[in-house]
């Protein structure tokens, strides 16, 4: 071969190459197709993905049964239970009560539960119910430490919140959040009952890939605070939208939700600990600021991410959970991360 076609034929092959890898990069269409449908997963995919970007979809998809008896494929209209992600709704709902005058964050619970009869009812905060770092592991028993210095995460701060919502409001948790979720023409959003599922798709244990239905749900008007609310991918991107482009909390309350007041250790937002705000993550990715949470349990599996300077929201519902701990959210935590290596992020480092 000539020198000259050897240098044309060497520099075309690097130009497709170059070019090749980043269409890979930047189609996180495909690259999240080759993951679900991967035949080497340590575990199926069981769920819908929905991501957007300015309010645009970008991504769709239903993947799965809504009840392994039937094997009814999924739709995106699906509802599913959020588990934990509930928890920023039981935030925004006291914030609410704060914003009306009606609650102060650094009071004592005390002032708002006076049956509480443990001593630390006078100095644990309403704000360390919302970060976590009030030390509470029973109403009954002493605190774990002292409040404010420590994070330890769980439900009954968000059970405890749920009650102060009541006494501070006159009304019951459930109209509360009924109220908030016709105020924000969330459709498609409602409290569990037993009564009525709606559009509600089991839950499912998965154990080396042999799925069990949960039949019974653990969820009871006590901790519904904490892990009670039904939605679909639709709303939580529609509620992501709301609440972080003001239209659900003044500037202020927005901003003590979203600042990071304690700092907490998840794996599926990295081995180091990171921000932690009122029942929200607050997480750098590569140097990619963003927001996030989980919700497990009842055989269900959730991920809540919105990256603010891209405006892009990431919603993974699963109606499944493994029973390995180690893949709890393992599909979840790798759609992130190709939605954020992906071209829909803008000022990427």
């Amino acid at each position: 071969m000539k020198p000259f076609i050897r240098i044309l034929c060497t520099a075309g092959l690097l130009f497709t190459a170059s070019q090749s890898f980043a269409q890979n990069k930047n189609d996180y269409t495909t690259r999240i197709d080759s993951l679900i449908q991967s035949p080497t997963s340590p575990r199926p995919f069981n769920g819908v993905v929905l991501i957007t970007q300015n309010g645009k979809i970008k991504y769709s998809k239903a993947y799965g049964f809504q009840d392994s008896r039937t094997k009814a494929p999924l739709k995106m209209d699906n509802q599913f239970e959020i588990m934990s992600n509930t928890k920023q709704i039981t935030s925004v709902l006291i914030l609410k009560q704060f914003e009306k005058g009606k609650l102060d964050l650094q009071a004592p619970i005390k002032k708002y539960l006076p049956s509480l009869t443990q001593p630390w009812a006078d100095s644990v905060t309403v704000h360390q119910l919302l970060n976590h770092t009030h030390g509470i592991v029973d109403t009954e028993k002493p605190l774990l430490f002292k409040p404010g210095t420590e994070f330890k995460y769980g439900n009954l701060s968000n059970i405890l919140l749920g009650k102060i919502v009541e006494k501070t409001s006159g009304k019951p948790y459930i109209q509360q959040a009924t109220d908030l979720f016709k105020k924000l023409h969330l459709k498609n959003t409602f409290c569990y009952s037993k009564d009525s599922r709606r559009n509600l798709v089991y839950g499912h244990m998965n154990k080396d890939n042999n799925f069990t239905l949960v039949e019974n749900s653990f969820i009871t008007d006590e901790n519904l605070p904490a892990d009670g609310v039904i939605t679909t991918a639709e709303d939580m991107v529609l509620w992501n939208s709301l609440l972080h482009k003001g239209k659900i909390l003044t500037s202020k309350s927005y901003k003590l939700m979203t600042t990071a007041s304690t700092l907490s250790q998840h794996d599926v937002f990295g081995k180091e600990k990171s921000g932690y705000g009122y029942n929200m993550r607050i997480v750098k990715y590569n140097g990619i600021p963003y927001l996030g949470h989980t919700g497990l349990g009842d055989g269900f599996a959730s991920l809540n991410v919105y990256v603010p300077g891209s405006d892009v929201s990431i919603i993974v519902l699963e109606n499944q959970m493994s029973e390995d701990s180690n893949l709890y959210y393992y599909q979840e935590a790798l759609i992130r991360d190709i939605v954020l290596q992906s071209s829909l992020i803008k000022n990427k480092p």
